[in-house]
């Protein structure tokens, strides 16, 4: 592994500290012979997601094309085995820090790409996500593209009546979404362990970034909960006015996140999924 980050960086590597896997990944501290640390992720030989780093460099470099301000670390370096980006020493969130955050989020959402998906092959944790670029509205965008191929994984841990609940979210999801919203430059996997607070600051990792709706990035940062919510989304809205009834959309934007964790973990996220499928319906 050493060689290869060195190959890849050009540079001599004085050390590598293991920080444990991840999905089909391996964590990494390096430190260079000049003294600078780096985070490297790493795929095993064995592993079948040879373009997940490839999709998250260009996603952290498409969401770093919103403004010099966009709270995400360049790219020091990617091919299919390797990801290297600058270490970001851990800090405590502060209230100050989620009020920047929120407002530089914002600020990214604003920043339209003018479609939604995403020119490049996506992925969530090491699950393909179907990225075809679609101008035409979110909602069978969101629908086609992110509840539909994820029904069938997660179907296995659901009922014949759970999945009936799925498919009529996804019959009248044009009358669940709100009012239409210009496409914005999602995170798009913003759950709170990939907000990385650091140097009295919020910083956006492992994205599964594309065009979306805004309220997908707000709802997920609820899902799991997240340090100083509420100054974020304060924040948030003071810089760009969120639309009427988005607190009650809430559940409708989890629940692509929700299938991803009942495919990727079972049964103990199903409850959860039904419950958010039940409430997104309730808005009719």
């Amino acid at each position: 592994m050493r060689e290869h980050l060195e190959e890849l960086l050009g540079e001599r590597v004085a050390s590598v500290h293991d920080l444990g896997t991840s999905h089909s990944w391996t964590l990494h501290r390096a430190v260079l012979r000049d003294g600078r640390e780096v985070f490297v992720k790493a795929l095993d030989g064995r592993s079948g997601a040879e373009g997940v780093f490839a999709a998250e460099a260009a996603g952290l470099r498409w969401l770093g094309e919103a403004g010099d301000d966009v709270p995400v670390p360049g790219v020091l370096a990617a091919d299919e085995r390797m990801l290297v980006l600058p270490w970001l020493p851990p800090d405590q969130p502060s209230a100050g820090a989620a009020e920047r955050f929120g407002r530089a989020l914002a600020r990214l959402h604003a920043d339209s790409p003018g479609a939604f998906g995403a020119p490049w092959d996506g992925y969530i944790a090491d699950l393909p996500l179907d990225n075809t670029l679609d101008d035409q509205g979110w909602p069978r965008w969101y629908a086609q593209r992110r509840l539909e191929p994820f029904l069938k994984p997660a179907a296995p841990h659901l009922s014949q009546a759970d999945i009936r609940l799925f498919e009529q979210v996804i019959d009248v999801i044009d009358e669940l979404a709100g009012q239409p919203e210009p496409s914005a430059r999602l995170h798009g996997d913003l759950w709170s362990g990939n907000v990385q607070w650091t140097g009295g600051s919020a910083m956006l990792i492992d994205p599964a970034a594309h065009g979306g709706h805004r309220e997908t990035d707000l709802a997920m940062l609820a899902l799991f909960g997240c340090p100083e919510l509420g100054r974020i989304l304060a924040a948030y809205d003071e810089e760009y006015p969120l639309a009427d009834g988005w607190r009650e959309r809430v559940p409708l934007h989890q629940l692509h996140p929700l299938l991803v964790h009942v495919a990727l973990f079972g049964a103990s996220y199903r409850t959860s999924a039904v419950e958010a499928a039940r409430a997104a319906l309730a808005l009719r």
